[in-house]
């Protein structure tokens, strides 16, 4: 008999209760549930609101499930519909009529909200320690590859002389903000909504800020209707996976790039790799291809919540039962794209040599060419002109810039000293480069201390 029965003359059809029921997706969140549970068990005791007996017999009857829960020992049903429901019915039937005292003073529809919460804080605590590990590890390779020189690119044409730690500290800053914006939404998962009852709170004088201390919440929630139908939290989070995959999605892109034949400036270890069932040659580059297709399954799920919640009045609705699906799969998808991305980045091997060859053909160095004019009293846009018609006689005559004669130089302009092939080289080009954020050795020593001080700060912060 189902726990809501009194009102019904009639049971609920077969097609009803499989459709209606949660238990397939939210049994993962029996944990908070009971521990929750517990709270407000030991609360309703302390406020007299039941017998104490009753509270500590409760208490006893829900650690005997989360311990048999924790063991696999439990099987849930669909006809109980939910996790809620599931473990009431249980603990009932463990210590019978006291179970029934439980529900006294909330709501499933504040119970789950609760259990929700609990849930993607410590989903959410997950993904960024996963994040502070990726950053652990970008920051040694840029640190390898401090001067490691490389092409930087625009429109993915060879653009000017950078390093392979420069650019891998760009990555640095993108999952850093990514972190900032986990640790941010947690702030406002923080907010206890257990006592919102059905909607409008309830009669009995429970004591809320007790229930939230003992589970760990730093505040509790400020309008009763906002704590059952605030799915905010569960959305903040989705925008912030959803931007650490594209930025994921980005790095795996240019890895791909990288690891092909007509670039090779990455090698991916045998353990992150895999072949053709044809095709014996290949080493294909599948994780970085599949955290670049898992983005859009991620962007599907945060879509599909804001699409959910769009249309409802307050205060809660059936059609919430929805968001756990889709924040699931998201925080799934991120803990196992993290959990491959960083192994598979930590193990690649980077081609330096190949990276320096690929420096020749693009006149990288145009701009400081247009520079060095410039230094000499020519205006900007003239030193331009210059060097557009001196790269385009390179190209008709398969010729560098760096190839060129001091009479071919200054053919094309009388400001060219003898100088000017040392102040094109390439490394030159890229030490010049020293503002503050630039790739230079100078720069990038700057960088890679203020890394590891951001680092040290959210370690501290955590742990």
């Amino acid at each position: 008999m189902k726990l809501w029965q009194g009102r019904f003359q009639k049971g609920t059809s077969s097609i009803t209760e499989d459709f209606n029921s949660s238990i397939a997706v939210d049994q993962r969140m029996y944990r908070e549930d009971i521990l929750g549970s517990m709270a407000h068990a030991r609360m309703l005791g302390e406020c007299g609101i039941i017998p104490g007996e009753d509270s500590v017999l409760i208490i006893n009857g829900l650690q005997s499930i989360l311990e048999d829960a924790d063991k696999g020992l439990l099987e849930f049903t669909v006809e109980a519909e939910d996790i809620h429901m599931n473990v009431e019915t249980l603990l009932i039937e463990r210590i019978g009529e006291a179970g029934k005292r439980l529900h006294t003073g909330r709501s499933r529809n504040d119970q789950v909200a609760l259990d929700f919460r609990m849930y993607m804080k410590k989903g959410t605590r997950e993904v960024e320690d996963m994040v502070l590990d990726l950053l652990r590890v970008i920051l040694d390779l840029a640190k390898e590859h401090k001067d490691t020189i490389m092409a930087g690119y625009t429109h993915l044409q060879k653009a000017q002389p950078v390093t392979l730690g420069h650019h891998l500290m760009a990555y640095f800053q993108m999952f850093s903000r990514d972190l900032t914006r986990f640790i941010d939404s947690e702030k406002r998962m923080d907010h206890m909504p257990l006592g919102s009852g059905a909607l409008a709170g309830t009669t009995y004088p429970i004591d809320r800020y007790m229930v939230a201390a003992e589970l760990g919440f730093g505040k509790i929630t400020e309008n009763s209707m906002d704590g059952v139908s605030d799915r905010d939290f569960a959305l903040e989070f989705l925008g912030a996976s959803s931007i650490l995959m594209m930025h994921l999605s980005r790095f795996c892109e240019e890895i791909i790039i990288w690891n092909s034949n007509e670039f090779g400036y990455v090698e991916m270890d045998d353990a992150f790799s895999t072949g053709s069932s044809i095709m014996p040659q290949k080493k294909n580059p599948d994780i970085a291809e599949l955290v670049r297709g898992k983005t859009g399954r991620v962007y599907g799920d945060l879509v599909a919540l804001l699409t959910i919640m769009k249309g409802l009045p307050l205060a809660y609705n059936k059609d919430m039962q929805e968001d756990k699906e889709t924040t699931f799969d998201a925080l799934d998808t991120v803990k196992a794209c993290l959990a491959a991305f960083t192994p598979m980045l930590s193990t690649a091997t980077f081609n330096k040599d190949r990276m320096m060859e690929k420096l020749r053909g693009g006149f990288l160095n145009a701009t400081d060419a247009a520079d060095y004019l410039v230094m000499q009293g020519v205006p900007f846009r003239s030193a331009h002109e210059v060097i557009g018609r001196m790269v385009n006689y390179c190209i008709i005559n398969g010729k560098a810039l760096d190839d060129l004669s001091q009479d071919e130089l200054t053919s094309f302009s009388d400001k060219f000293g003898n100088d000017i092939l040392e102040f094109i080289k390439m490394e030159n080009c890229l030490q010049r480069r020293k503002t503050y954020g630039g790739p230079s050795s100078a720069a990038m020593d700057t960088a890679i201390d203020n890394a590891r001080n951001f680092i040290e700060s959210i370690e501290s912060l955590k742990y």
